[in-house]
């Protein structure tokens, strides 16, 4: 146990006004007339057995001089030594980090952080794929993650090579949204299939028997998910799927012109649906194409968005569709990343979309 030592002087006291730097536990230990290891001691709160042997006498001494001080641990330092960090690293495959409020991956980042303050966690926003994308990553921009516990990767195209290194390494990570391609990669994710489906149940009991659906042409897990959804409700209803259902553009804006849409209009076509995607592409595409053509929306033809529209349009008529739960998304992602750097075994479960009526929907018209 310590013995008392020469304590210093109050006109000593090494917190004066002019000190630039931190005052320090030795300096703690000085004031209080302690050994520096008693003073880690009492501020650390351990509970073990040497902390127990400490009087409340000493405690108190130690406690009023790091008042006196204004002395705070050192959070690196106490982070250190519990070799954990309390970070949880977010890294976006976009060619700038989402924090515009218009920007379609906000509303994610608001839920992640609100989720990361509950479970007592602060973020990292990594920046690495700002100058290009998820082509633009390289090994030495997805190592840097490792300075956090764990990391949050949020993004439609993904470099698999550095992901799967990380996953292998053992270090936790998460994706936000589906990403069943890449073994032992842990994600969160919303249910399209259903969503989806249950847009083109809505059409067909509109008397809708023809319907199109426009999407880009890759095969992100988003939109897989989407057109199953879309060609499970085609097939729930009783309508004919088609090669010419679905519309897959490399170029929507230009490939899908309004004379191709006055083509599939003539041609018994009713409805069309689109994908949404992080450009907001196809939609744009559609109601471009369609105003074009001189098609009136719900009465010629009827339009649905798997999706909520770009922030952009929000403004224009509500599109009959689904809206994304982004902000419970990115709770959750957090919820399942803090569970891996627990070591805990965990996994989220699928989120529900909302149904969205909109405006853009109308019963079929017959053909004369």
């Amino acid at each position: 146990m310590d013995q008392p030592k020469k304590r210093a002087k109050p006109g000593r006291n090494p917190a004066s006004a002019s000190r630039t730097s931190r005052p320090r536990q030795a300096e703690v230990a000085e004031l209080a007339g302690v050994s520096q290891a008693t003073v880690s001691l009492v501020l650390s709160a351990r509970g073990d057995g040497r902390a127990a042997a400490i009087s409340e006498e000493t405690r108190q001494r130690v406690h009023e001089a790091a008042r006196s001080l204004g002395y705070v641990p050192d959070p690196a330092a106490r982070r250190l030594a519990a070799a954990r960090n309390n970070l949880l690293g977010v890294f976006s495959f976009t060619a700038t980090f989402p924090t515009d409020v218009q920007h379609s991956y906000y509303p994610f980042l608001v839920g992640v952080e609100q989720e990361a303050a509950a479970q007592g966690y602060d973020l990292v926003l990594f920046t690495g794929s700002s100058s290009g994308g998820a082509s633009a990553v390289g090994p030495e921009a997805l190592s840097r993650v490792r300075l956090a516990d764990g990391c949050l990767f949020l993004g439609r195209h993904v470099p698999r090579a550095e992901l799967k290194r990380l996953v292998a390494d053992g270090f936790p990570v998460v994706h936000l949204g589906r990403r069943e391609e890449l073994e032992g990669l842990a994600w969160v994710g919303a249910d399209y299939v259903s969503a989806s489906r249950e847009v083109v149940g809505h059409l067909s009991e509109l008397g809708h028997r023809r319907i199109v659906l426009v999407r880009e042409d890759d095969d992100a897990p988003p939109s897989t998910d989407r057109q199953q959804g879309f060609l499970d409700g085609l097939a729930a209803a009783d309508i004919a799927g088609g090669p010419g259902a679905v519309l897959r553009c490399a170029d929507p804006m230009r490939e899908l012109t309004a004379q191709r849409v006055r083509t599939l209009v003539a041609d018994g076509v009713t409805a069309f649906v689109a994908e949404e995607t992080d450009t907001g592409a196809a939609w744009r595409a559609l109601t471009t194409a369609v105003r074009e053509a001189g098609l009136s929306c719900p009465g010629d033809v009827s339009l649905g968005l798997l999706g909520s529209p770009p922030a952009d349009l929000a403004a224009q008529r509500v599109p009959m569709g689904f809206d994304i739960p982004r902000h419970r998304l990115g709770a959750a992602a957090v919820r399942l990343l803090a569970a891996l750097v627990a070591g805990e075994e965990a996994r989220e479960p699928l989120v529900a979309c909302e149904f969205r009526a909109g405006e853009t929907a109308g019963p079929a018209i017959k053909s004369p």
